[in-house]
């Protein structure tokens, strides 16, 4: 019986290989996609889902949107905190208030006029001080009082021309610093409050949508799956007998199931260490135990690849070499 088991398998065997193409000799292989998945920054509640599985989408174009109540009412503190720092630092500037000079210029005004009055009141008291109708005491008096009005105007005219003055060389720094740091926190504001809306990086089509709207997405995790054509790739075989018949640069000719004639493909990428026939890959006729793998780039993007179909690749001739 188990003779006959034996025999019986290999007869089997051997009408399978009988059923393989008649292009055995190509090398096998399938396409690949590698994928870029959208994720938001932060966690938070989808509102919005722009697209569906299998959409075309161009590059900037929205794809969903995060809540962002709290994203918004961070940016509006954010400016007003700005707006305040820079009226601040334009009132350190250009020195005080008009209504405050006048202040000033009035007391200036008042200074003056008392020493207006004080001089000639010393004149007189001089000279009832030498016909003994006064005392020494009262000139004296006279004569303070000149000096008092005299340091009011002096005090008044420092103070007009201090106010009319901007503030101190380092209170204006100390504020230009403060609105420099009220910008970068505006600008990080309006980032964050960017990324609560996710846009396309690059033109391609949804492959997958992993949450749906009113779902809580968690932070880096995919809310869709984005497959653009540069990210499309063929991966085959190669015997290491045959490892000498392709190079990086070189082009290979596709051939697929349903896939127009005359595809071709360059080599991008040539595995350095020897692995087992993957079991995708393996056959009766393509049954070798080492072979390299092998990426290529598909020359003509508009084909329709779809990752996972199966390929067989066979190589060209390097260009200029003879037919």
């Amino acid at each position: 019986m188990t003779a006959l088991r034996i025999a019986a398998i290999l007869a089997a065997l051997i009408a399978a290989a009988g059923c393989e193409p008649s292009g055995s000799d190509a090398w096998l292989g399938y396409v690949e996609a590698e994928y870029t998945y959208v994720a938001p920054l932060e966690a938070g509640r989808i509102v919005a889902l722009e697209v569906d599985r299998g959409d075309q989408v161009q590059a900037g174009q929205p794809l969903f949107t995060l809540e962002s109540d709290a994203e918004q009412a961070a940016r509006d503190q954010a400016a007003a905190e700005l707006a305040q720092a820079e009226s601040d630092l334009t009132d350190l500037q250009k020195g005080d208030r008009p209504e405050d000079l006048a202040i000033i210029q009035a007391q200036l005004d008042k200074a003056q006029a008392s020493l207006a009055l004080s001089v000639p009141r010393l004149q007189r008291r001089e000279k009832m001080v030498k016909g003994s109708i006064i005392g020494e005491e009262e000139l004296d008096e006279a004569k303070s009082q000149i000096l008092a009005d005299r340091g009011s105007i002096a005090e008044y005219e420092a103070r007009l021309t201090e106010g009319r003055l901007p503030a101190r060389i380092d209170k204006i720094a100390a504020a230009e610093k403060l609105v420099e740091a009220r910008k970068a926190a505006l600008a990080d504001a309006e980032w964050r409050l960017s990324r609560r809306q996710e846009k396309a990086p690059a033109a391609g089509r949804i492959e997958d949508v992993f949450f749906r709207a009113g779902e809580t997405a968690s932070a880096g995790h995919g809310v869709v799956s984005l497959l653009t054509p540069d990210k499309l790739k063929l991966r085959f075989f190669v015997p290491e007998p045959e490892l000498t018949d392709i190079a990086v640069g070189q082009k290979v000719a596709i051939a697929c199931d349903g896939c127009p004639p005359n595809l071709t493909a360059t080599v991008s990428f040539i595995a350095r260490a020897a692995e087992f026939t993957p079991p995708v890959i393996y056959s009766l006729t393509r049954r070798e135990k080492l072979v390299f793998l092998v990426e290529a780039k598909p020359d003509d993007l508009s084909q329709p690849w779809h990752p996972g179909l199966p390929v067989d690749v066979t190589p060209q001739p390097p260009q200029g070499a003879g037919s």
